[in-house]
């Protein structure tokens, strides 16, 4: 220490420069160190935090100069996080990994009042309906802070629904108080990650905000179409080769198929179309003498298969006509039936009327 840093130095109180070893300390101990902004936190919300993170991660408080100083002994990285000190600062240092802090915090932001003269930060709405409060001056400070009230059926009832304060607009003191009556809190008060330190990088709040149901899907889609180029272009990896494999394999049956390569693998399936084929072709022969004793029995057999499924379907139509027959004799009977009766009915009417 040379001679103008320890005069600097000498004047400096000695809690400040424990409070600045503590931090090194802190920051040596812990793989992760993140700064957040702490302010409009009531103290009592802020105690509860630190408690909730016992045990995962450790809250502490320092003013910034003291952060920014022990911040500034430390490498080049580390530095840089000076820049992200300002305003009222909070220290986290855990051994989480930055994105998972990045979600604890989140997560311990709670709903509060909103104050007297601060800005609305959206449109805050109060539902009509009926209220827990009995009939009395509630009346008169509900209609002070712009929200229509009256009673019914002795209770205090809003008349309707109302917005009583805009985006960006000054609440007044009627309408903060009557808010936090309603149980109505339009502020989110919790800590405001600003960056992390992790061995040497620096992620601020942004970088950490992921949607990790839009990553793993885009995880996905990536993986699959790497996968598919791959084997477009028939590149070998571990994931690829079966594929690989297989496809060459699928394409040199065919190419030895469409070439009539007699190959042990592929015989069989040449001869089928071989015999496919001449069958074909015998239909275009007049002469059965110029035909192959097997060559005959194989056509035969197929057209006695054919003339057996022509039989079938004949019976099948011969059946369905029968049932269509037999339906509209039905309904003929029927119709006579009724006819008959009609005309019973008919002739019993005429002689009861003529006697």
């Amino acid at each position: 220490m040379d001679a103008a840093t320890e005069h600097r130095t000498s004047h400096v109180p000695q809690w400040k420069l424990d409070c600045v070893e503590e931090i090194r300390e802190l920051a040596d101990k812990y793989h992760i160190m993140g700064i957040a902004g702490i302010r409009d936190i009531p103290a009592k919300q802020l105690q509860e935090m630190r408690r909730s993170f016992m045990g995962t991660a450790k809250l502490v408080i320092y003013r910034n100069n003291l952060i920014q100083r022990a911040l500034g002994g430390g490498d080049s990285d580390i530095n840089s996080m000076n820049t992200h000190v300002g305003d009222q600062t909070a220290l986290i240092f855990t051994d989480l990994n930055p994105f998972t802090l990045f979600k604890l915090i989140a997560s311990s932001k709670t709903q509060a009042p909103i104050k007297a003269g601060a800005s609305a930060p959206y449109d805050i709405v109060v539902e009509g309906g009926p209220t827990s409060f009995a009939p009395g001056p509630i009346i008169g400070d509900l209609q002070n802070a712009g929200i229509p009230a009256k009673i019914d059926k002795g209770k205090v009832v809003i008349k309707e629904t109302v917005v009583v304060a805009r985006e960006g607009e000054t609440v007044s003191r009627a309408l903060a108080e009557m808010l936090t009556r309603l149980e109505i809190y339009p502020m989110t008060v919790g800590l405001e990650l600003r960056a992390v330190y992790d061995d040497g990088a620096v992620m601020t709040a942004d970088v950490l905000d992921l949607d990790e149901e839009k990553y793993a899907s885009d995880i996905t889609s990536s993986a699959a179409s790497a996968f598919n180029l791959a084997v477009a272009i028939a590149y070998p990896t571990g994931a690829t080769i079966l594929t690989l494999l297989a496809k060459a394999a699928g394409d040199a049956r065919n190419l030895a198929i469409n070439s009539a390569i007699p190959e042990p693998g592929i015989i069989d399936a040449l001869l089928m179309r071989a015999q496919s084929q001449a069958i074909s072709l015998s239909g275009n022969i007049t002469d059965p003498a110029a035909l192959g004793e097997s060559l005959r029995q194989q056509i035969a057999f197929r057209e006695q298969e054919k003339e057996q499924e022509e039989a079938k379907a004949g019976e099948a139509v011969s059946a369905a006509e029968e049932e269509a027959a037999e339906a509209a004799g039905k309904d003929a009977a029927d119709e006579a039936k009724g006819t008959e009766e009609k005309e019973e009915e008919a002739a019993e009417g005429l002689g009861l009327l003529f006697g």
